[in-house]
């Protein structure tokens, strides 16, 4: 069970970043030493920055010899690395959601990094079956590295689900925000610590889809203002007329699509829904994940809950302070 218990550490840490590293997928890592004293816990937490496994070095390293200095660009880091381990992670033990990758993308190959570190072993939760990446189990068992495959692979394929879906085509999903109450209407719901992290998944989306009564009755701008991201594309889904001197058409560089359809276009593969009960019945057959916040208290001014039947299946529950965010699939009773 020490195995999965580190793995299971390497899963909870990657979920903190679902959704915010695409087009890479969410990884987890974990390195002990050769006691198994933990020395670092870590996550790949946005494309072109340091894969789970460099995150994981560096921050052991910065343990061990905290007079290290190290550069933030993953390529930099990498390179630093190489010069300056000084065999610290000698015999270690690395723990990983995915099979390190074994291609030069736009960070280097962690697998070649785990074998410069001369690590004992690494335990791998999912194989990566890209042809471009795959492999890395293979250049780890050549340098003599014990590999293990398989641990908590359920959850770890879980984990991975919308990176293989935007992949194959696209991956969407719906957002709500939702008090103690169920109401989700009339004014601030989260904190600013979860609205920022909203701000962040838009950053990574390609498109953000509302509708019509959301234009009309929020005005609100959709970008990601709170990180200096982003204003992603919109696409707003009504039957009736809009008012196209609303906030959100007058951001640069945004496309703004309106059509009664609720078919998706074709050229957006990650795809984030925003809106409230009625938009979520209209969707909800339509879109492969939920992502809900439940606040943390009642409020007198909502008027308006959610109510009708959806079956969920619960993936993931994290919190944000005192803001609690879950991601959810769809679930059929038997």
């Amino acid at each position: 069970m020490v195995d999965e218990f580190y793995i299971s550490l390497a899963i909870n840490e990657a979920w903190k970043y679902q959704g915010l590293t695409y087009p890479n997928p969410a990884v987890g890592c974990v390195i002990t030493d050769k006691n198994g004293a933990i020395l670092s816990i870590s996550a790949h937490k946005k494309a072109g920055f340091a894969h789970a496994e460099l995150e994981g070095v560096k921050e052991a390293l910065a343990k061990l010899n905290p007079l290290l200095t190290f550069p933030q660009n993953p390529n930099e880091l990498h390179a630093f690395i190489l010069q300056n381990h000084q065999n610290l992670l000698k015999d270690s033990t690395f723990y990983v959601t995915l099979e390190p990758c074994s291609h030069q993308g736009l960070t280097p190959s962690c697998a070649d990094l785990l074998c410069a570190l001369h690590v004992r072993r690494v335990v791998i939760g999912t194989k990566d079956d890209t042809e471009r990446a795959g492999g890395g189990s293979e250049k780890l068992k050549k340098a003599g590295i014990e590999v293990v495959i398989g641990i908590c692979r359920q959850e770890c394929e879980e984990l991975l689900e919308p990176f293989l879906l935007w992949q194959k085509g696209r991956f969407s999903f719906f957002k709500l925000a939702m008090r103690l109450d169920g109401t989700y209407d009339d004014g601030i719901i989260t904190s600013a610590d979860s609205r920022e992290f909203t701000h962040k998944l838009r950053d990574a989306c390609d498109l953000i889809v509302i509708g019509g009564e959301t234009l009309r009755i929020d005005k609100p701008v959709l970008d990601s203002r709170l990180i200096n991201g982003k204003s992603p594309d919109v696409l707003i889904c009504t039957k009736k007329e809009i008012d196209k001197n609303a906030p959100l058409f007058n951001i640069k560089n945004r496309k703004v699509i309106v059509q009664n359809s609720l078919d998706f276009p074709k050229e957006y593969k990650n795809i984030m829904i925003e809106g409230g009960s009625t938009l979520l019945q209209v969707f909800k057959d339509r879109v492969d994940w939920f992502l809900i916040f439940h606040s943390n208290f009642f409020s007198n001014k909502g008027k308006q809950n959610i109510n009708f039947d959806l079956n969920l299946k619960l993936i993931h529950n994290s919190y944000i302070k005192n803001d609690r965010f879950a991601w959810y699939k769809k679930y059929t009773l038997q």
